[in-house]
């Protein structure tokens, strides 16, 4: 009988290690420890181990694929900064002579299994990661992999990668500075789950304006839920059922979702968006012109940020330098009559 060939996960397993730690060494792509090395080297020697050139060779060829995985939404909402955000990522990689791989990413699964296994068979030359979180694991996992990759969004200030994010922070800001300036000093604000890095981001420019024009911050006028439209009514139907002295005047919402149900509630207590109590939402979704009245909201400049992701992705593909590895957009506050005076 024909021998069976022995393969790099076999000489990883003897020298207890990941294949992936092999494939470097061997091919001298990355330093490790003296004795981790010296264990492959005797593994490879002890088991005769021979590297696959012809395979080696295929792995080396572009697949010219991009891989990119997403939060599915609800089935009962559409997420237009998606919609947005994908198109200029493909509108952008087919100038470049790529196509994006989408894949869905689930937070409670394991959130490096499909990227090891895109890796692995060769799919694609590179990702971009969305919805970043603090110790985020696909970070970790693409660093140790050497894999190029572009982040929309950060996580620690201490992680070093190459990222497109857009300045949530200064886009809170000018939101709750616009309710300041027309005289509000009541002001509630409508924010995600502490473990959101994007909602805490986007959360502190409320508080810097706030703090800034000495305004009183009510803990009870900082509620943090999942972004929906029924948080917002329900939040808002409690703030509005308090003392007249003690509700507040307006809110800053962290998406256009949860700032509708804010003026749903509203306007069910007979108090005018924009008169008698006023709202600011953030994204500026398609509907928000639309409604009555129309909703202010903090516009993202998303299509720039997809090109922007992939066009640094391209540029790490082709082994060309960047001028800047991490890029800040910033947003554009976008009032309308939701948004009045106190």
């Amino acid at each position: 009988m024909m021998k069976k060939r022995v393969t790099i996960k076999d000489v990883a397993a003897q020298a207890g290690v990941t294949y992936q730690t092999v494939s470097k060494v061997i091919t001298r792509r990355a330093q490790v420890l003296p004795e981790t090395e010296a264990r492959i080297w005797a593994a490879t020697e002890s088991l005769g181990y021979r590297p696959n050139h012809n395979a080696r060779n295929l792995r080396a060829q572009r697949s010219h694929m991009i891989g990119y995985s997403w939060v599915p939404t609800r089935r009962d909402q559409a997420n237009h900064i998606l919609d947005v955000f994908l198109s200029s990522m493909v509108e952008e990689a087919e100038a470049a002579g790529y196509h994006l791989l989408p894949f869905p990413y689930r937070e409670a699964a394991d959130q490096v299994s499909a990227y090891r296994e895109l890796i692995d068979s060769g799919r694609v030359d590179g990702f971009v990661l969305s919805s970043v979180n603090y110790a985020d694991p696909r970070v970790t996992f693409l660093l140790e992999n050497q894999c190029p990759f572009v982040a929309f969004g950060r996580c620690e200030p201490e992680a070093s990668f190459p990222f497109v994010d857009i300045d949530g922070r200064a886009g809170l800001r000018m939101a709750t500075e616009s309710l300041l300036r027309q005289g509000h000093r009541r002001i509630a604000a409508l924010g995600w789950p502490e473990a959101s890095r994007v909602g805490n981001d986007r959360l502190s420019g409320y508080f810097e304006a706030m703090h800034a024009a000495e305004a009183t911050i009510e803990p009870a006028w900082v509620a943090r839920g999942e972004g929906t439209f029924e948080f917002g009514l329900a939040t808002t139907h409690a703030w509005l059922d308090l003392p007249m002295a003690a509700r507040p005047t307006g809110v800053v919402a962290l998406n256009d979702t949860m700032a509708i149900g804010a003026m749903h509630a509203a306007q069910s207590r007979g108090a005018l968006p924009g008169r008698q109590f006023s709202v600011i939402g953030f994204d500026d979704s398609p509907m928000a012109q639309y409604l009555w009245p129309p909703l202010s909201s903090v516009r993202q400049p998303i299509r720039l940020a997809g090109r922007k992701c992939v066009e640094m992705l391209v540029a790490i593909l082709g082994g060309q330098p960047l001028a800047d590895t991490q890029t800040l957009l910033l947003p554009e506050l976008i009032v309308r009559e939701s948004s009045g005076a106190a």
